[in-house]
């Protein structure tokens, strides 16, 4: 049979359609496949290959001076050490009160931020807005924490005033009882802008056609809201709750390490701190690298329960 026959036959198999096959596809796009194979090449160097070192270190003993590949297995020693560390409770204690704060009090306020935003009639006062709520994500935890010490610290912006009125001064930094909030606080105030931007691309995509029914129907602007809004937001809130379910463990290492000092240990010491004070200050490198194995599976099993449940009530999920 003929080339010019043979295609025609895998056209004709096709419904009038050419076929490109992978080898013509290869010496068409080689360009596009050099970028996907540099990309490739990283990740699988830098990400996937760390991983199964980090994985590999969990189950040895491995020692300052050697490489992974010296080091001997130990099996799962490294876990009892875990479990039997004195700290270890109170710091997953520690984790979970700070990361279910976290969760209950940044999740919803960029909802909101981002349907007073889209509200806005005026374009102009929109955009300055957006611009100020977006301007506090790209200052440093070590930016952040000076404002934060510059207003609540013993002798900060907050209690000189307090003093003025007459009041005793408040331990904020160094009180147990006002360190989480503090925590939770200064993360909204960085990151609820930033937030805001997943939420207001999706509200772009909503039909106008929607609101202009309700408003025809009398519907005011918290009906609309909830009947147009919320529900053309849903598919992204479940993503967004979804991934934060997955980073429920993984709280801001470097905010914590920023603001937590002696006085509030009994509240401050988390499973992050934990692993930075006995892997590295210790050079226990493989009982960190087993913390974080453990972290990551029940990040795991968050995400894919999270995704069964949003698609047996919503109906969407990630996959």
């Amino acid at each position: 049979m003929s080339v010019k026959a043979e295609t025609a036959r895998k056209v004709k198999r096709s419904g009038g359609k050419r076929v490109l096959t992978f080898r013509s596809a290869l010496k068409r796009y080689w360009v596009l496949y050099l970028i996907l194979f540099v990309i490739m090449a990283y990740y699988c160097l830098f990400h996937y290959y760390t991983i199964l070192l980090g994985i590999e270190m969990a189950f040895k003993n491995v020692k300052l001076g050697f490489s992974i590949a010296d080091s001997p297995y130990i099996g799962f020693k490294n876990y009892s050490k875990i479990f039997q560390s004195r700290d270890i409770y109170s710091t997953v204690i520690n984790t979970l009160r700070l990361s279910v704060s976290r969760l209950i009090w940044t999740f919803w306020p960029p909802i909101v931020l981002a349907i007073m935003l889209f509200d806005l009639s005026s374009r102009a006062y929109k955009r300055v807005c957006q611009t100020l709520v977006y301007i506090p994500h790209f200052f440093s935890w070590v930016v952040v924490y000076g404002i934060v010490y510059a207003v609540f610290s013993s002798d900060g912006f907050l209690n000189v005033l307090i003093s003025a009125l007459g009041f005793d001064k408040v331990n904020f930094l160094t009180s147990p009882p006002k360190f989480v909030p503090l925590l939770v606080g200064s993360q909204i105030w960085k990151g609820v802008g930033w937030g805001t931007i997943l939420y207001f691309a999706a509200l772009t995509n909503v039909n106008p056609e929607l609101y202009e029914a309700c408003k025809i129907d009398g519907a005011g602007p918290l009906r609309r809201t909830l009947v147009v809004t919320l529900p053309e937001m849903l598919p992204v809130v479940s993503f967004s709750l979804i991934m934060s379910l997955a980073n429920i463990l993984n709280n801001d290492f470097e905010q914590v390490l920023l603001y937590y000092n002696p006085s509030v240990y009994s509240v401050g010491d988390i499973i992050d701190t934990w692993v930075y004070r006995e892997g590295l200050l210790n050079y226990q490198y493989s009982v960190g690298s087993a913390v974080s194995l453990l972290k990551a599976i029940v990040s795991m099993i968050l995400v894919i329960g999270a995704n069964f449940v949003s698609r047996r009530v919503s109906g969407r999920g990630m996959w």
